[in-house]
């Protein structure tokens, strides 16, 4: 192909969306160097941040949900679906991409709606096991699916469907740090086991509260490590509540893991809410996990994400609203039982897919040049 390569990636809201776009992005350059890649993603969310630190340039379209349980709240956020249907329109106006990407979150909807209106090819990006409503609009439209988990065609068309799994960040594989060196950069003996409880960027109130609630039983219990991520909206609330307790050695606090990778070389068992980002990370990790699925999801995704893991044995699942009495009690069993923790390893080993990214990447590139 004569002509620059030029590829739009549409989406974000979490960091569920953004990692595996950015991933999908790295994947293309390292195929075709030359390629100008645009990302469209919705002001005031964190792909305006995440995008621009990964080196590529972002629009933001004026966008927000939904309200489904207040549907009179809903006018403001169909004037605003309007204003970022003409900007989508206008971007892809000056942009001419030859292929638009869309990975999920806001602002996929319209840039990708726009663009397969004015003829450009679209491929989708389906993180989850169940899904979403504007997916499956997209859908209709779309030259490419790209999914993670197997029977999708209960959603999409069976013809357009390629299983690719979910991209990750590339330097959570590609690194030498050992168990006994992460260890150390917490502070924590290499004796002990270590507990990662991650609840998003932006945290999950239901995750912190367990711990909150049960202080005394992680001071009882001091051969427990825990690396605690309480996410930036509630880090503040967790420190306020703690302060009081002194020195507790076996409990780390922060708001949010920068370098990941380290924080999962440190983990013997991992609890985390189910998103599909995070779920595809574990996999290939084949780390063992306790999944609490956030109950306000669209379509309760995260549960059908998690049960997809249980009936194959490879993660144990809490419900939400019986987590902050069984998490710990659950976590402190299932983390000293070796033979439980080394079949759910293998299990979950088996559910992984890898080189997705670049899998991605070349259906792109390939829906370019056609």
């Amino acid at each position: 192909m004569n002509k620059k390569l030029r590829i739009i990636i549409s989406g974000g809201g979490t960091g569920g969306h953004i990692f595996p776009a950015v991933s999908i992005a790295n994947a293309i350059k390292e195929i075709n160097p030359d390629a100008e890649i645009l990302f469209v993603g919705a002001e005031g969310r964190m792909e305006m941040q995440r995008v621009p630190e990964a080196g590529y340039k972002i629009i933001g379209l004026p966008i927000a949900g939904f309200d489904r349980k207040r549907l009179w709240k809903n006018f403001a956020v169909i004037v605003k679906l309007l204003r970022s249907q003409w900007k989508a329109r206008s971007i892809i106006k000056e942009f001419k991409p030859q292929v638009a990407v869309g990975v999920g979150g806001y602002a996929s909807g319209p840039t990708l709606k726009t663009a397969g209106m004015v003829g450009i090819p679209t491929l989708i990006q389906e993180q989850n096991s169940y899904a979403g409503v504007t997916n499956k609009l997209l859908a209709k439209k779309a030259n490419k699916i790209c999914v993670a988990y197997e029977g999708m065609e209960k959603f999409f068309p069976k013809e357009k469907i390629i299983l690719t799994g979910n991209p990750v960040r590339q330097d959570l594989l590609n690194h030498t740090v050992t168990h006994e060196v992460a260890l150390e950069s917490f502070g924590f003996d290499s004796s002990k086991k270590t507990l990662l409880i991650l609840g998003g960027s932006l945290g999950a109130r239901t995750l912190n509260n367990a711990l909150l609630e049960h202080i005394d039983f992680i001071k009882q219990h001091p051969e427990l490590q825990i690396i605690w991520q309480t996410g930036k909206y509630y880090f503040e609330q967790v420190k306020e509540a703690i302060k009081d307790e002194g020195d507790i050695k076996n409990l780390f606090v922060t708001d949010f893991i920068k370098d990941m990778k380290v924080a999962y070389a440190a983990a013997d068992l991992i609890v985390s809410r189910a998103g599909a980002g995070s779920i595809s990370e574990f996999c290939l990790l084949q780390k063992p996990i306790i999944l609490i699925p956030s109950p306000n999801v669209a379509e309760d995704h995260q549960t059908k994400n998690a049960m997809a893991l249980v009936e194959k044995e490879a993660a144990v699942y809490i419900k939400d609203s019986e987590a902050i009495e069984q998490l710990l009690p659950t976590a402190l069993a299932l983390i000293n039982n070796e033979e439980k923790l080394s079949k759910m390893s293998e299990k979950i080993s088996n559910l992984a897919f890898h080189n997705s990214a670049k899998t991605i990447a070349e259906e792109v590139i390939k829906l370019a040049k056609s």
